[in-house]
């Protein structure tokens, strides 16, 4: 099992490790991990390990067996043998950029209030697909309230619930495609804004900055029809 420190921590870059496996597919897992594994329409994030003067780049980290991380090399190279102590080190500007991305997603997702059916992050922009008949035609309105969002710097923060609290509060899933996430036999929640008037609240596992502010300025991209009752709506990071 790894430890999930990017949870503890979204802003930490580097940690000490020790190699707890090798997969057939020349995969390493450590014991504990601050490289996010792809889910949730999230990248797996990228950058290198350290040990005895060697490096090895990562191109991403994917889910492995139970609660497993798997680092994926970039290339064809030694691994760290089992039992190794190593030093992780994120792509940090490209981890950054998937947290303002990600939280961006989160205020897409207030300003257009319906199902969520899909979603995908990239480090220029991302994207939700919604379950709604016609496709939004006021372009404006929802860019400049995205960026009033961004512009209050609202505060963004975890707590958790049970799965019998979350089931009493059904509204808070947004998300139809993807189950909530869970530790322990409870469920993750991001909430955007202060306990008593909070933006938005809703399950998710992924990584976010901690005030709206870092997002920066928001531009609303395509919209696009996927599907009788699926409208794709893009939004990209100004810089």
């Amino acid at each position: 099992m790894t430890e999930m420190l990017f949870r503890a921590d979204a802003y930490q870059r580097d940690a000490a490790a020790r190699v707890t496996g090798l997969t057939e597919e020349g995969g390493v897992v450590l014991d504990q991990s601050v490289f996010y594994p792809t889910g949730g329409g999230q990248p797996g994030d990228a950058g290198w390990l350290e040990w005895d003067g060697q490096r090895l780049p990562i191109a991403t980290a994917v889910k492995g067996q139970g609660a497993d991380i798997v680092l994926v090399p970039a290339e064809p190279m030694a691994l760290p043998p089992m039992g190794a102590h190593v030093q992780q080190v994120l792509d940090w500007e490209r981890r950054y950029r998937h947290m303002r991305v990600h939280t961006a997603l989160h205020l897409l997702s207030v300003v257009i209030p319906f199902g969520v059916t899909g979603g995908q992050i990239s480090s220029t922009h991302g994207r939700l697909d919604f379950d709604m008949p016609e496709a939004p035609e006021d372009r404006d309105e929802i860019e400049e309230a995205l960026n009033v969002f961004v512009a209050e710097d609202a505060r963004v923060s975890e707590s958790w619930m049970t799965f019998a609290e979350l089931a009493a509060a059904p509204h808070l899933i947004k998300t139809m495609a993807v189950k909530p996430p869970t530790s322990g036999g409870d469920v993750r929640l991001i909430r955007i804004g202060e306990e008593d008037a909070w933006i938005d609240l809703q399950p998710c596992g992924g990584t976010h900055v901690a005030r709206t502010g870092e997002i920066g300025a928001l531009r609303l991209g395509k919209i696009e029809n996927k599907g009788r009752k699926n409208r794709r709506v893009y939004v990209h990071l100004d810089a």
